[in-house]
């Protein structure tokens, strides 16, 4: 029995409890099985009766992470047909890539499209019922998009990624080039230079090779058990030659993209739910995972917003805690540029991760907890022991404590994010005066122009969920930093690429919009960050923080019209996981 928390109505009440039967069986319902003949999903009536599952794609070549899976897809709708299956086959709309988003204003579009494509998701199944769907998807929004409307709709589903793209053949990947903007913009990297690392830095298809946001969630979607082993790290290709000039589909993503769909039959014939996996421990398995390899701070928007849709309370507290329990073990670009995906499939992969941190760490993983495979312990048990390079033994860790921090302090009353697995040690604690910029394209024009200078603490706001609106990621101001080598700390109420390294602190919550203090920093005011301690703090007395706070004026969008209107007039802040107020 479904909860009244997770309730959405009355049709996918239905769909939850007849699956498919509401449109294959009955006379009222043979005109529905008419147009099910004429797109070639069924041949006859009579193939009424076998279950229907849908497949809902999201091919596009936007994105180069899912240039291929048009390939997948058939791979996919072959194996389940002959599983005996019905298949229905959808595409989604609304896949942004954030790299090609990233530097202008539909870069507002990314988070947004998360909202989107749950609905679309809810929308074709609500209106197409079936016994069972998978989601084929594998780049920043889309991924977490998917895992929303697994638990949204709480039926039998499983969850398969395209697969991380290789590194280029000299080690670069696509920060490579961001940073060599930053490189060229200084003089230390020739324009000719900066397009040759273009043209080499991504060699073919799937999401961006190192740690970044997509890759940290298709790695994530093992460990809360909606995708099967491999998912995060399996290469969507191979090279073809020794050379490395040349790559083609790995027939090893294909072979787990066909065992996926047999998991599926498993969890159809077996009544598995998603709601019946995930739960709080599951969601503590994810961020005990993300602090170990050092994944990206968006994991912790997305993860937040999975609890909520599955009506899990999470305190953002807890990141700390669990934190201090679980060492970092495996670093992979940004924060060490010379190791990619590739490498941790290598290694052991996410399985290798978990069974070093559950076997000698105190972090509290529970490998009882279940997956659409069995349970998380039947996934480690046939891991390797760790290389000791790229995932290194609890006893010689990168550092002590996980890879992610939450920071409190009255710049940020309810949370803020940053990746201290990118921060160099030097850097964990800081302090200088603030830069301030009112938006991302402000902030990055103001580097380039040479207005951030070493020591000082840049204040990118009003670029929050509400406030941007869609709290674009930083970027191309970070990667801009990092190239110019200029040491200087950022933070934002918007959100970081996970190929940001450096401290690059996110997610202040409450956002500029939401009259959070981030919008009553003045010029040249101090700026405090301890990263060991998870502070953020401004050097102003929080009476006078008040006062401030009391005379903004009522936050008005910058957008009126159209869907990032209508997103900004019903978006929270970071610290919910950015999640609707409905």
């Amino acid at each position: 029995m479904v909860s009244k928390k997770n309730y959405i109505n009355e049709g996918i009440e239905n769909v939850r409890s007849k699956g498919s039967r509401m449109v294959a069986t009955g006379t009222h319902m043979i005109p529905a099985a008419s147009l099910m003949k004429a797109t070639g999903v069924i041949r006859s009536l009579k193939e009424r009766e076998k279950p229907f599952v849908t497949i809902i794609n999201s091919y596009t070549n936007h994105i180069p992470g899912h240039a291929h899976l048009e390939k997948l897809g058939h791979v996919l709708e072959k194996e389940l047909k002959r599983l005996g299956f019905n298949v229905w086959y959808a595409n989604i709309g609304a896949a942004v890539c954030d790299g090609i988003a990233m530097g202008h204003f539909g870069m507002k579009y990314s988070l947004a499209s998360r909202e989107l494509i749950t609905d679309q998701i809810e929308t074709i199944i609500g209106a197409h019922p079936c016994d069972g769907w998978i989601g084929l998807g594998n780049c920043d929004k889309i991924v977490p998009a998917m895992y929303n409307a697994m638990v949204r709709l709480n039926i039998p589903s499983v969850y398969v990624s395209g697969g991380p793209m290789l590194a280029g053949r000299d080690g670069s990947d696509l920060i490579s080039v961001f940073e060599g903007v930053g490189r060229q913009a200084v003089g230390n990297l020739s324009l000719k230079g900066l397009e040759r690392l273009a043209n080499r830095a991504c060699p073919g298809c799937g999401s961006c090779s190192g740690m970044f946001t997509a890759n940290s969630m298709n790695c994530l979607g093992e460990v809360v058990g909606f995708a099967l082993p491999g998912n995060g790290t399996v290469t969507a290709e191979v090279w073809v030659d020794k050379k490395k000039t040349k790559t083609k589909l790995n027939p090893a993503r294909v072979t787990l993209v066909k065992e996926s769909a047999r998991t599926l039959k498993n969890c159809i014939d077996d009544g598995i739910r998603p709601l019946d996996i995930l739960n709080t421990a599951s969601i503590d398995n994810a961020f005990i995972c993300d602090m170990a390899m050092g994944g990206s701070t968006n994991t912790v928007l997305h993860t937040l917003a999975l609890a909520s849709e599955a009506g899990i309370k999470y305190n953002l507290k807890k990141l700390n805690a669990l934190s201090k329990k679980t060492p970092c073990i495996c670093k992979v670009s940004p924060s060490r540029l010379e190791i990619h995906m590739e490498d941790v499939h290598a290694a052991g992969g996410i399985s290798g991760i978990l069974k070093e941190i559950a076997s000698n760490a105190k972090s509290g993983l529970d490998l009882k907890a279940k997956t659409v495979t069995g349970t998380l312990r039947d996934m480690v048990a046939k891991a390797p022991k760790p290389d000791k390079d790229v995932i290194r033994t609890v006893r010689k860790p990168f550092s002590s404590t996980g890879g992610l921090t939450v920071l409190f302090g009255n710049l940020a009353p309810k949370g803020a994010v940053v990746k201290t697995a990118g921060v160099d040690a030097d850097m964990m604690v800081f302090e200088g005066p603030a830069v301030i910029f009112e938006s991302q394209e402000e902030a990055l024009e103001g580097i380039l122009e040479g207005k951030v200078k070493n020591g000082d603490v840049v204040v990118i706001r009003y670029e929050g969920p509400k406030g941007g609106p869609g709290m674009q990621e930083m970027l191309s101001p970070t990667a801009a930093l990092t190239g110019a080598g200029i040491r200087a700390a950022l933070i934002t109420d918007g959100r970081f690429s996970g190929g940001t390294r450096g401290l690059c602190i996110g997610h202040i919550s409450p956002e500029a919009a939401a009259s959070g203090p981030i919008a009553v920093i003045r010029k040249g005011e101090r700026i405090r960050i301890d990263a060991h301690k998870g502070k953020i703090d401004l050097a102003v007395k929080q009476t006078e923080i008040d006062r401030r706070i009391g005379r903004l004026k009522p936050f008005k969008s910058k957008v009126q019209r159209g869907w990032l209107a209508r997103y900004s007039s019903h978006v929270t802040s970071a610290d919910t996981g950015a999640v609707f107020d409905i």
